[in-house]
């Protein structure tokens, strides 16, 4: 096989890479299956498991039942603004730190309104902020809810209707708030919730049982989204259910879920929650303690209802004595130090996994802390992208030397190459033994063409992955019309570039990053050895204008990446191509 027809295999091979890796790794290794519940089943176990003997003081082993459901509350009158009034109908606690703004419903005790102060939703400065959670009866509701269930038995608990009382009328990241609620049955409930200046709740909540004899109460979390959330549409980026479970990463789409109804586990530590490209809601039991998890989607009239929740074990709260059960709770963005210092802080196992850094986790999260490590000093990520372009060329320096040296003799052999072509034109098998026979002579390895491009495969689909899945790099400007790495170049040569007032189709909107990209690539391609077959040639014509049109929608700063490295690429083979006496200085063969 010529050089030529390995390049062809090593080009095509990068984009089924790029675009059907994680696709092809999920048909081999499928996630394992789990038959579905019953999702016509209550809510609510009707019995608890018979207790057994505590293996610590207060917490009762053994299984737990299901969390409750949520109710349904009246909807707003036509012509109102669904959230303000559902957010004005009941008594709230007001959440103000430096990363949130919000409120803490006092019926029912949810979390079910939350705006990140850090995260607009366009570029423009005017733009709203980021609405992350909304209170049930809206839309798009999406809430958390934690607290007890009495599994079954006749004990009055505080359900989505209590009404809470509050010691003071503001959440901050230096000051907490105490809810409490009191039943007809001396059980005082109290819930302590604190956060700090980023995006994690910790709540506290403890039982004080003054009803004269011993209750045992089971404590949950769960997170609530009413209706199928709009999503990219790649198959590369997990947006939906996921969770951390017994250590191992579990990740459902809402149509798996649709169409299982609920997907149980019991996991010790861990986390579970619903996430977006860029948000987090996430449920995180303390790590040292069991729980039962679950996966749950039913139908709420018309509009589907996604639930991630888990329960744990019995709490025993004697007569005259009080208990309590801490959890956490984050809901905010997936900011990858932030992650980090959170799974170390609180020993939280592979909570970094809620961004899709892929398959190839192990070269792309150090990619992406590279990047922002030369971000830290240059503030900008488009000049980062550029400066992490130079190191890594100068890591695969040697490699990509011996490669061009390697494709100046395969152009030097052009001409013998011709010769040979045209002699046993009728004798394919004999031109083959003398190709190879001539590579022999000469040491020349016609597979050593592929190596610059096959080296970039794993950095290019690990850069692709960072600028689609990081927030980092979501808003990040570059120079001139590029002020969003993370999406594709906005303009368009089908408009002249915005001279003209068209709006062009989306498979039009070629930009002026991809325009360059593609004259560099065929640069690239020009200095290369000439394809003696006619059809390889005109491939390999068409190829830049292909790379063009499919790159033109990919990230800019994807595009900006290649398009330096292919000037870097350029810049290289010529030095050593002049030095061999292969190419003159525009490109053109030299005598031989």
């Amino acid at each position: 096989m010529t050089d030529h027809k390995n390049l062809i295999v090593a080009i095509v091979l990068s984009i089924v890479i790029l675009l059907g890796f994680d696709y092809v790794y999920n048909l081999i290794y499928p996630p394992p299956e789990v038959p579905p519940e019953d999702p016509s089943r209550p809510m609510v176990e009707e019995t608890v498991p018979a207790p057994r003997a505590p293996t610590t003081p207060g917490v009762q082993p053994g299984m737990a039942p299901t969390p409750p459901g949520v109710e349904r509350p009246a909807a707003p009158p036509p012509g109102v603004d669904a959230r303000e009034q559902m957010l004005a109908q009941v008594p709230r606690v007001t959440i103000r730190t430096p990363s949130l703004s919000g409120s803490i419903s006092l019926r029912g005790g949810r979390l079910d309104d939350l705006r990140l102060l850090n995260f607009r939703e366009t570029t423009a400065p005017d733009s709203p902020n980021i609405t992350l959670l909304s209170p049930q009866g809206t839309a798009d509701a999406y809430f958390a809810e934690l607290g007890w269930d009495a599994g079954g038995q006749p004990i009055d608990v505080p359900g989505p209707n209590a009404v809470w009382e509050a010691d003071r009328d503001t959440l901050t990241h230096e000051a907490p708030v105490v809810l409490s609620w009191t039943n007809d049955q001396g059980l005082t409930f109290r819930r302590t919730i604190t956060v700090d200046e980023h995006y994690m709740f910790q709540v506290s909540q403890s039982v004080e049982n003054a009803s004269g004899e011993a209750v045992t109460l089971f404590p949950y979390s769960l997170v609530s989204r009413h209706g199928t959330p709009p999503t990219s549409g790649f198959f590369i980026l997990h947006e939906g259910p996921l969770g951390v479970l017994n250590g191992t990463l579990r990740e459902f789409s809402y149509s798996d879920l649709r169409d299982r109804g609920i997907i149980s586990e019991t996991t010790t530590g861990g986390w579970l929650g619903i996430t977006d490209k860029y948000w987090l809601a996430a449920l995180i039991p303390i790590q040292d303690q069991t729980v039962n998890t679950r996966f749950v989607h039913h139908l709420d009239g018309n509009t589907d209802v996604y639930q991630v929740d888990f329960i744990g074990q019995g709490v025993v709260i004697p007569a005259g004595q009080s208990a309590s059960w801490d959890s956490m709770l984050f809901a905010g963005a997936k900011v990858a130090r932030l992650l980090d210092a959170y799974a170390e802080r609180y020993d939280i196992a592979r909570f970094d996994r809620a961004i899709d850094f892929g398959w190839f986790y192990f070269l792309t999260k150090p990619l992406f802390y590279a990047l922002v490590w030369i971000n830290d000093y240059v503030g900008n990520f488009g000049v980062a992208i550029l400066i992490l372009t130079v190191l890594i060329k100068l890591v695969f320096f040697p490699l990509a030397n011996k490669s061009y040296r390697a494709m100046s003799q395969m152009r030097k052999l052009t001409p013998e190459m011709m010769k040979l072509r045209e002699r046993f034109a009728d004798d394919k098998q004999r031109l083959n033994q003398e190709m190879m026979a001539l590579y022999k002579r000469e040491k020349v390895n016609p597979a050593s063409g592929c190596l610059p491009i096959l080296v970039q495969i794993p950095v290019f689909f690990a850069l692709y992955k960072v600028l689609f899945v990081t927030i980092e790099m979501r808003h990040a400007p570059f120079f001139g019309w590029i002020n969003d790495l993370s999406v594709p170049d906005p303009t368009s040569i089908f408009n002249l570039f915005g001279l003209i007032p068209w709006a062009p189709p989306t498979f039009l909107m070629i930009g002026a990053w991809p325009l360059i990209m593609g004259l560099t690539m065929w640069l690239q391609m020009k200095l290369n050895p000439q394809p003696p077959d006619p059809l390889q040639a005109k491939i390999f014509m068409i190829l830049p204008v292909v790379f063009t049109f499919m790159l033109a929608h990919f990230p800019a700063g994807l595009v900006i990446y290649w398009t330096w490295n292919n000037l870097l690429s350029i810049l290289q083979q010529w030095v050593i191509m002049r030095r061999m006496g292969v190419v003159g200085p525009i490109f053109k063969s030299t005598p031989s």
